[in-house]
């Protein structure tokens, strides 16, 4: 599907793709911003959440990369989370591929609205021991991962703090750990997740790109400074955002 997009439409895109990839690499939530204003430009919800994944993909590729060059990511936790992430995510995205776009765009905007407060509210993750535990040995962290896979699959927002989550208050890891390998399952679960959307033919190619253009520029710079910024004050940023973009997706 290739729609066409004005000059200014694909700045506002790429602005939002760069402000997107930088909070995603942080923690997450910068769906939170990309996918209402996929919506403004005018996509039906199941085109802006198919469109959105291409962004992600290449933010998250981008970031990979970054995490493995400074010496941040463990090889053997990537296998222990494969499996359940990508089979999460390719069930995520089937349902949100077939889901009545009715139903989508209300959905993924009160889901996205309800992880941000959640993760405001509840989320605070403190540093891990150092037991780690592993999906192949644990019921619930297996049944865990693989939800968070299928959320990321579904809309993806917000999903970066669900991984954390997941990560450091089931599977063990801390919290540096933890915020790295939360990129590679969103590498992970967003590429089953995009093959899906563009068998069914629902991502809009220019808008995909303006946004992926952005999103890489604000991962390659925020990968840098992840590990010093302040989750807290990250996290009330992120659920301001999302009520503004959400309201304004909405009146639209």
């Amino acid at each position: 599907m290739v729609e066409s997009v004005d000059i200014l439409q694909a700045t506002m895109l790429i602005v939002i793709g760069f402000l997107a990839g930088g909070i995603n690499t942080f923690a997450g939530g910068g769906s939170n911003l990309s996918l209402p204003a996929l919506m403004m430009i005018g996509l039906p919800a199941d085109v802006a959440n198919a469109t959105n994944r291409v962004a992600v993909f290449m933010q998250s590729l981008t970031a990979t990369r970054g995490y493995y060059v400074n010496d941040k990511l463990d090889k053997a936790s990537i296998k222990d989370i494969f499996v359940p992430t990508l089979l999460g995510g390719l069930i995520g995205a089937v349902t949100a591929s077939y889901l009545d776009v009715e139903i989508l765009k209300p959905a993924l905007l009160a889901t996205m609205v309800a992880v941000s407060c959640w993760v405001v509210l509840k989320s605070d993750t403190g540093p891990a021991d150092n037991n780690i535990v592993s999906c192949s040995d644990s019921k619930l962290g297996f049944f865990t991962t693989l939800l968070a896979g299928f959320y990321g699959g579904f809309v993806q927002a917000g999903v970066g703090f669900v991984l954390i989550a997941t990560f450091v208050g089931v599977l063990q890891y801390d919290l540096l750990r933890a915020n790295a390998l939360k990129i590679v399952a969103a590498l992970i679960f967003t590429s089953i997740a995009l093959v899906v959307f563009i068998f069914r033919d629902q991502v809009a190619w220019m808008a995909g790109i303006y946004l992926a253009i952005g999103s890489i520029l604000g991962a390659m710079v925020s990968v840098k400074f992840s590990i010093d910024i302040k989750p807290k004050t990250l996290k009330i940023m992120v659920l301001v955002m999302t009520v503004i973009a959400s309201a304004a997706a909405l009146l639209t």
